[in-house]
């Protein structure tokens, strides 16, 4: 017998928390986005850049899988399901999302930080075998990620506006659907892709981290 949206508790967003709840759970989440990205870095660290653009083939994940260098084509999305560079830029292209552009909007200085090609390159549905993306180095993802990481967070943390967290917004988010259940949703969203990430290093034979 299947719940009924009335007896059960998670078939509905909760009711949205007043300011000076949303506020103490912000410090929260940013405590929570701080540590997923220690994670995803201590998972890098261990990464040699040169592997960051070979897939593991589909279907043959584990310590002995043999590796394709990711490129574009049929033959390609055969083997290839996704690699770290693609990983790193979707993740920062996603904290831009989730902690800037909802917030504030794109401003100017979004245009260098996350120009309009590097956004589609690594949005949401991409494919992590197109030659968009070995444009880019490792170093210069690597860059984008970790400034992109700390604008966002100086953003919500000096002279932020704390009525923002209460605005609504659209999925994704986690519990709310307001900018705080977006900012929510951040950590839980690295977290996803960090596990993707370890399964790709052992695909590539590296040894786990934890």
């Amino acid at each position: 017998m299947n719940p009924t949206p009335a007896s059960n508790p998670l078939a509905v967003d909760p009711p949205v928390p007043d300011l000076a709840t949303a506020e103490a759970m912000l410090l929260g989440a940013l405590g929570q986005i701080a540590w997923a990205r220690r994670y995803t870095r201590e998972l890098l660290a261990a990464t040699p850049r040169e592997l960051w653009f070979q897939c593991p083939r589909l279907g043959q994940l584990g310590a002995e899988a043999s590796v394709e260098p990711s490129v574009a084509g049929e033959q390609a999305s055969s083997l290839a399901v996704t690699n770290i560079a693609w990983q790193v830029g979707h993740l920062a292209v996603s904290q831009y999302g989730l902690l800037m552009f909802r917030i504030h909007g794109r401003r100017d200085d979004d245009l260098e930080l996350v120009p309009g090609k590097f956004r589609k390159t690594f949005s949401r549905g991409s494919d992590p075998s197109s030659p968009s993306v070995s444009q880019y180095s490792a170093d210069e993802l690597l860059d984008r990620f970790d400034r992109i990481h700390q604008a966002a967070l100086l953003g919500l943390t000096t002279g932020f506006d704390p009525r923002a967290l209460l605005e609504p917004v659209d999925m994704p988010y986690a519990v709310y659907p307001i900018n705080l259940g977006g900012i929510l949703f951040c950590p839980l969203h690295e977290q996803i892709h960090s596990g993707q990430i370890g399964l790709i290093r052992r695909g590539l034979g590296l040894a786990p981290v934890r």
